[in-house]
């Protein structure tokens, strides 16, 4: 949820009320948009206008589809400038209200952590992912950043390794190891007066910075746009001359399986599926003063999707349903192919 391209290079203040703005435009996307606007508010440092923003979610009429991550977000703003007796509160109505969903638990043990109640930390931790990871199943690309706060934590309080600390270590994938990255000596290392640790420390980091960069680098997924079977049949009837450009459903579902693969093989990070209907289509096109045939509209409409936060994340685990839509596992169907 919060952007993280370096500060020099955006305008906060005015990325905010740009996505502001286009929450207007958007109102089925404005809690999308405006916790993004928050997170932009939260970097320029004016997180009085932050608040404003998770207050207005709050206080809408209309349900959210992540109410305790907006809690969640707002309480650990709070703590941020002084408000923490509010902020608690709101962290252990977050904890009492057990979401499903991990965001919401990294937020505020994150939050905890970084006010150094680590022992509340490696609960609120702890509890997130009693609930949401099963015995034995593949935990979610979501899950992930739970598991290795839980290390972080866990290693800052000198705990010793337990079976979801192994797991993280399992799924972490940079060239420095979990328990080099959060070892508590590295932190002391920093305020030595040694210059040859102080250099090894900053090489490690400097490699870190690069790798957490290069997955940070883009505010949405390169997304690829999936056109459902009926949408499809719609739009090819209404603009016969995309024909050309899905002469099929089944090869329009081949194509996209396949560009995201070989991006994949490239190396691209942050992946996703945005589903486009035919009158979201035709509204982006008015709005660029174009025509729907005109296929260069095709990935620009993707993209916008994508920053109106409607991707989803590919690839989907084996076992779980298809990004087609078809009911089948991923691995059974476009997962399984080679």
């Amino acid at each position: 949820m919060r952007p993280d391209t370096p500060a020099e290079n955006v305008d906060h203040t005015a990325e905010a009320a740009r996505l502001e703005r286009t929450a207007g435009l958007y109102p089925e996307d404005t809690e999308a948009l405006l916790l993004r606007a928050a997170a932009h508010l939260e970097l320029s440092g004016d997180r009085p206008a932050a608040t404003a923003l998770y207050d207005r979610l709050l206080a809408s009429s209309a349900p959210l589809d992540e109410p305790h991550l907006v809690r969640a977000l707002k309480a650990s703003n709070l703590w941020e400038y002084g408000h923490e007796a509010e902020a608690r509160a709101i962290i252990d109505g977050v904890r009492a209200a057990a979401p499903r969903e991990p965001a919401p638990w990294v937020i505020v043990a994150e939050a905890l952590e970084s006010h150094d109640e680590l022992e509340q930390a490696q609960e609120a931790f702890t509890q997130g992912a009693g609930l949401l990871l099963a015995d034995g199943a593949e935990p979610p690309y979501a899950t992930h950043p739970l598991l290795f706060g839980r290390h972080r934590v866990r290693r800052m309080l000198g705990l010793a390794h337990d079976d979801w600390d192994a797991l993280a270590d399992t799924l972490h994938s940079m060239p420095v190891s979990l328990d080099e990255l959060h070892d508590p000596k590295r932190v002391w290392s920093l305020g030595s007066d040694n210059p040859a640790e102080l250099e090894a420390e900053i090489s490690r980091l400097r490699a870190e910075l690069g790798a957490y960069r290069e997955a940070l680098s883009r505010p949405f997924p390169v997304a690829v746009l999936h056109w459902t079977e009926e949408e499809l049949a719609e739009l090819v009837a209404a603009y016969p001359s995309l024909a050309d450009e899905y002469p099929s459903h089944p090869e329009h579902l081949a194509t996209i399986e396949g560009s995201l693969r070989e991006l994949s093989a490239s190396g691209t990070p942050n992946l996703g599926i945005v589903t486009g209907t035919v009158p979201s289509y035709e509204a982006f096109a008015a709005s660029e003063l174009s025509s729907p045939t005109d296929t260069s509209l095709l990935p620009q409409y993707a993209t916008t999707l994508a920053a109106r936060g409607r991707a989803t994340t590919w690839p989907p685990q084996r076992t779980t349903g298809c990004w087609c839509g078809s009911g089948a596992a991923y691995g059974e169907c476009h997962g399984g192919t080679s």
